[in-house]
């Protein structure tokens, strides 16, 4: 703080933080813009003034000056309580506001469960109020990406788009491929009746991941059998149920593999009810390494979703597109990670 003419104290401006560091008022203007057309050396010394005085960005002026919120929106179209269950969703939330806060942007979180939050918050988003977005769980049928591309906001999507004509930046895991490894891994390990929990079909992930189950299968000449395949909903009661139907239609599976850990909470739970040894009777593999993988007992075998390098690829590639790059996509490998369960 600085004290006026009065006597009073006062917040730093941006004439003491350039007076501080022995610059121009349009230096520091430029260098809290983005640092263009501003020396190393000038650079530094507006740093080292910006840490002497306590100055504070004002972001209203600055919003209005540059056209910019200076945020960024997390948006989830999903119920509210399944991102507080799914606990994939707060990795990837914590990610990214640790990555943006190196940036000193703000995150805003918005959760859309029904087709007016939609509106609502698309009108918001918009409207400017946000510079872009990071979009977790979108459904094919979902207008929401699209009406954002549409609108020229700048747009990362979590997982790679099911069914769009136009390019959307996306990160996504190697669903295909990690899928094709967990099969093999329950396959080495001797098992032929190998189920499927599949996520949802419409959401990425979800076909991919049941795509890289038929692979393999192909691959060791085993026939694909649908008795053996249900439909998940990512969610701890959509593995239960999927479980119930599984053991109904193929009493003799002796391995599944469940598309995320969270499913797979629910998958051991009903094989544990109905007598059915993990992994002796029936092996288990899961899909996130997430929390949950190690909740259970036996812990869970799984494959690595790389969380933090696609928290830091989103916020990335979401920036490169605000500062006026092109759409791009990105896949990161995943990772198997034995333990008790198969």
């Amino acid at each position: 703080m600085t004290t006026s003419a009065n006597g009073r104290r006062r917040p730093p401006t941006i004439h003491d933080v350039a007076r501080e560091a022995g610059v121009s008022r349009g230096t520091v203007s430029r260098f809290l813009n983005g640092g263009h057309y501003v020396s190393p050396a000038a650079g530094r010394a507006v740093e080292s003034a910006i840490r002497k005085t306590g100055y504070v960005v004002n972001r209203h002026a600055r919003s209005l000056s540059t056209g910019r919120s200076d945020s960024v929106a997390f948006l989830l179209t999903e119920p509210q309580e399944k991102f507080f269950e799914d606990p994939n969703f707060n990795v990837l939330l914590r990610g990214c506001t640790e990555r943006l806060a190196q940036h000193d942007i703000p995150l805003l979180l918005m959760l859309a469960e029904s087709d007016d939050d939609r509106r609502r918050l698309t009108r918001y988003i918009t409207s400017g109020h946000v510079d872009g977005v990071l979009l977790l769980s979108n459904h094919s049928g979902d207008p929401v990406a699209a009406e954002l591309h549409d609108a020229g906001i700048p747009l990362v999507v979590c997982g790679k788009p099911i069914g769009r004509g136009t390019k959307v930046s996306y990160v996504a895991a190697a669903d295909r491929e990690g899928a094709q490894e967990m099969v093999r891994h329950l396959l080495a390990g001797g098992r032929r009746r190998v189920g499927m929990v599949t996520g949802p079909l419409d959401m990425p992930g979800g076909p991919d991941r049941l795509a890289g189950y038929r692979d393999v299968l192909a691959d060791a000449g085993l026939p694909y059998d649908p008795a053996l395949v249900v439909e998940g909903d990512f969610r701890r009661s959509g593995g239960e149920r999927a479980a119930r139907r599984l053991l109904s239609q193929a009493p003799d599976m002796d391995a599944v593999f469940v598309a995320s850990d969270l499913m797979a909470l629910g998958v051991v739970n009903v094989l544990q009810q109905s007598g059915r040894s993990v992994p002796d009777d029936i092996a288990v593999g899961g899909f996130d390494d997430s929390p949950a993988a190690t909740a259970i007992a036996p812990a869970l075998t799984t494959m690595r979703q790389p969380f933090d390098r696609i928290s830091t690829e989103m916020v990335r590639m979401l920036l490169a597109q605000i500062a006026g790059e092109d759409p791009a996509g990105v896949i990161l490998p995943t990772e198997l990670v034995v333990r008790d369960s198969a």
